[in-house]
């Protein structure tokens, strides 16, 4: 699998890492949820040596709520707070409703009117290209984590995912 990394919208961590993780997630993904502190270890503790790259893959037939959620977040980045709105999402899974959503972007300072409703369906676009770019490379599950375009398999562990880091930083030559 060849991820096509562009665009990279919601980078955490330093943007010119040499090494990326690219996570294809739902926002109501119990396992998303179960990997967000593992991958912002990985990249905290990694001394810049790598980034974390997020892609929508709502499993809307699963999750009634993935679609919306990530419009939500989609529209808090258009403010700077995708990583912000991020993290409540992904902490609240149960609660994902407009109403829900509303007021966490409010929590947050963030104008609630932009986050449901008809305002959030202009960020409909960045969230289809993500899908379709996933289901281009074959993704079919949530969280789907890739290090410098290899799958890690099985769940998020730090142990495991710093180690295919170091790999692929020593592939591209860098050192921490």
């Amino acid at each position: 699998m060849t991820p096509d990394l562009a665009p990279e919208r919601h980078v955490y961590g330093n943007p010119d890492a040499p090494v990326t993780i690219l996570e294809f997630g739902d926002l109501e993904c119990p396992y998303c949820r179960a990997a967000a502190p593992v991958l912002r270890e990985v990249v905290d503790t990694s001394d810049g040596l790598a980034r974390l790259v997020w892609r929508h893959f709502p499993l809307f037939e699963v999750h009634p709520y993935a679609l919306t959620a990530a419009l939500a977040s989609e529209a808090a980045a258009s403010v700077g707070r995708f990583w912000d709105l991020q993290r409540v999402l992904l902490e609240h899974q149960d609660r994902l409703a407009e109403p829900d959503l509303r007021r966490y972007a409010r929590d947050l300072g963030i104008d609630p009117a932009i986050v449901a409703g008809e305002a959030a369906q202009a960020f409909a676009p960045a969230v289809e290209s993500d899908y379709l770019a996933a289901v281009e490379q074959g993704v079919r599950g949530t969280p789907t984590i890739l290090v410098d375009g290899v799958v890690q398999p099985g769940r998020a562990r730090v142990e495991t995912l710093r180690a295919a880091v170091e790999a692929a930083a020593r592939r591209r030559g860098v050192t921490a």
